[in-house]
């Protein structure tokens, strides 16, 4: 992304929140954080802890105050985010907090971005969360960058598709069904 883009993005979420609201804006890239896809950017902001002591505790009340007081800017916020941003999270300006997955956290969006309009959804899905290593993320991130899906889960869906394809999955579904009619035998 490019530096322009990148500050018009931390311009617009800093201006909507009163001054002194918010102490950092982060907009991430793919390799700038795990929950980041390719194609995909994301923003953490820190919010300010306007002298609240350190610790888990002070940092819930900072989050929640925060969503409280700031409601229907979080809203529009959303409503009005360029489209190749998957989410915004917010967390306290504490230690740790800029690194990663530390602390409490509010967030817009999700993993995967944002959710398809309902006339781009076929079927009902159900969601399925997996944790992947790092080795099988970049496989997945591959077939992302190589167009043969354009998110995460499009790539598990697609993967688990093509092993439904193979001619061994009937046989191993009539072989499960087999198994299922033992067991109600007993």
């Amino acid at each position: 992304m490019a530096k322009t883009a990148r500050g018009r993005v931390e311009e617009q979420v800093r201006s909507l929140f009163p001054e002194g609201a918010i102490a950092q804006v982060k907009v991430l890239q793919y390799g700038d954080d795990p929950g980041v896809e390719p194609g995909e950017a994301a923003v953490r902001v820190l919010i300010d802890r306007a002298g609240r002591p350190d610790g888990k505790e002070a940092d819930e009340q900072t989050v929640h105050a925060f969503e409280q007081a700031n409601r229907d800017v979080l809203r529009k916020l959303r409503d009005e985010l360029p489209r190749f941003i998957g989410w915004v999270e917010f967390r306290a300006d504490s230690p740790g907090a800029a690194g990663g997955p530390h602390g409490p956290v509010l967030r817009l969006g999700g993993p995967g971005g944002r959710a398809k309009a309902l006339d781009e959804v076929s079927e009902e899905l159900t969601p399925v969360m997996t944790r992947l290593g790092a080795a099988d993320l970049t496989t997945v991130d591959t077939l992302i960058t190589a167009g043969i899906a354009s998110s995460r889960a499009e790539v598990l869906r697609w993967a688990v598709g093509r092993i439904r394809e193979h001619p061994a999955y009937a046989q191993l579904q009539e072989r499960v069904q087999e198994i299922s009619e033992l067991k109600a035998q007993f």
